[in-house]
């Protein structure tokens, strides 16, 4: 009997707390990008200079969101209102560099807009570069 107790007091905290953030944690909606983005070719080119350059600007600025390996498991992740995302899913890294590019730049919700917060937009292509990187 006291074992049930046990469990029953282990068991109803956790389930709560596991209702509030899928309630709390909205899935990502779509998001549409013009299509003068989503046909733009990065212009940097795929190579350990701009992965470097690229890895350095992931941590400074989207690792707490995103987590080190682009899973969405960053420190700051559970205080968000909407899903930061897998960037190792084959259907994010289908998205067109351009389409990165747009998102990135432009932001929504939680995702804030980085067109002013990155130097230029090499930065932004080589961050690009790099998110390439963490697929599965």
């Amino acid at each position: 009997m006291q074992s049930k107790i046990k469990m029953t007091a282990i068991f109803f905290p956790l389930a709560f707390s596991a209702m509030l953030v899928t309630a709390y944690a909205q899935p990502a909606q779509p998001w549409p990008v013009p299509d003068k983005f989503s046909k733009t070719v990065n212009p940097e080119k795929a190579d350990q200079k701009s992965f470097k350059e690229g890895k350095e600007t992931y941590v400074k600025h989207c690792q707490s969101c995103h987590g080190k390996t682009g899973l969405g498991d960053g420190s700051k992740a559970a205080q968000l209102k909407t899903e930061p995302g897998n960037f190792s899913l084959a259907s994010f890294q289908k998205q067109s560099d351009g389409s990165l590019f747009y998102k990135i730049s432009e932001g929504r919700s939680d995702m804030p807009s980085f067109k002013k917060k990155l130097d230029d937009t090499d930065e932004m292509w080589q961050l690009i570069n790099y998110i390439r990187t963490l697929k599965k």
